[in-house]
């Protein structure tokens, strides 16, 4: 164990101002795990409010207690988060406001293929999203070559492409391992390439060497459907209804990971979007959808999918919001204890 946590008080309340996510005495030198925070949505779609979820997280992460029954000790590895990037999220502000010029014109039916201002918009957040992939991609396989095991913080669903180009580029092949309320395989949502419904769709098409298992998906379109059926060999979709049918008709929730998990192949990725949770534990995510999973529910797979003897290789998890009028809510709570879990399961 590292000397520094050795003089560590672990039951000691969190001091926000003189340590690390998790009040933690943590550096990039002494840590085993770095979390990279990513404050972008520029694509968004509904409700705005995922830049903030780095900063959000990293705050209510001082109240999480540090034992934990399933990896009791993990914090001793040391998790650190490098500082939130002033300057991207500066970025995702200003291109924010460019999307929203696009998003309200497509509402009342503009055309970019007709309208070249509306064209030129979308080149430009479309390149900026690019920017944005080659910023994560750098910063994470710097770290990657480093020796350091690696997990991102979001923002919007799209910004762990790059992360999971680097993993894809060190690891032969795995699964990235998607919970979810959406599916995530729109192509050029909106106009934008790299949108936060699209992330699924370009991995599959730029990433030969990785599979996509999804769980828990309720809200999709005819196009992803159809995209999902004719890759069959590259994406397995658990969609909500069938999981709940299957409880309604006497499956354990034991039985239905584990038919989960026999899909899955020797290296997994996690890429956790807050609103695969039932919608009560996340209510100011961008896009909430009714159904999905209580948190214990998904803390259960976690374990089980150790058990399996699977080996983690990264996780992200994304789309944490606050209140739009700044009151307290629970999710920054639930996205702080949901990634404590992770880096404990990562190390």
């Amino acid at each position: 164990m590292k000397t520094v946590f050795e003089n560590f008080d672990p039951n000691a309340p969190a001091q926000s101002g003189a340590s690390n996510i998790f009040g933690l005495p943590s550096t990039l030198e002494n840590s085993d795990l770095v979390i990279v925070p990513v404050p972008w949505e520029v694509t968004t779609s509904y409700r705005p409010g995922t830049a903030e979820g780095p900063s959000l997280v990293f705050e209510a992460s001082m109240q999480v207690d540090l034992y934990d029954a399933d990896n009791p000790g993990a914090w001793k590895k040391g998790f650190y988060m490098l500082p939130v990037p002033e300057e991207i999220a500066e970025l995702s502000a200003s291109w924010r406001t460019q999307a929203e010029i696009l998003i309200e014109a497509l509402e009342e039916g503009g055309d970019p293929e007709t309208d070249a201002g509306l064209s030129e918009i979308a080149d430009q957040v479309n390149q900026a999203s690019a920017d944005l992939n080659a910023w994560v991609y750098g910063q994470t396989k710097h770290l990657l070559e480093s020796g350091k095991k690696v997990a991102l913080l979001g923002g919007d669903h799209s910004t762990p492409y790059g992360f999971i180009k680097a993993l894809a580029e060190k690891h032969q092949s795995f699964a990235v391992l998607q919970i979810d309320a959406h599916a995530d395989l729109r192509k050029a949502y909106e106009g934008f390439r790299h949108s936060h419904a699209s992330i699924m769709y370009n991995l599959i098409t730029d990433l030969p060497n990785i599979n996509l298992v999804q769980f828990g998906i309720r809200d999709y379109c005819d196009e992803e459907v159809e995209f999902m059926a004719a890759h069959p060999d590259r994406i397995k979709t658990f969609f909500d209804r069938d999981i709940k049918r299957g409880q309604y008709e006497g499956k354990t929730w034991q039985q239905i990971c584990a038919g989960l998990i026999a899909t899955l192949p020797d290296k997994v990725y996690i890429s956790f979007d807050i609103d695969g949770l039932d919608p009560k534990l996340c209510p100011n995510t961008g896009t909430p959808v009714p159904g999905g999973f209580e948190l214990e529910q998904v803390f259960y797979l976690f374990d089980q999918l150790r058990r399996s003897g699977k080996e983690l290789i990264g996780f992200d998890v994304n789309e944490v919001s606050g209140s739009e009028d700044g009151q307290e809510t629970i999710d920054p709570i639930v996205g702080a204890r949901l990634l404590y879990k992770l880096c404990g399961y990562l190390v």
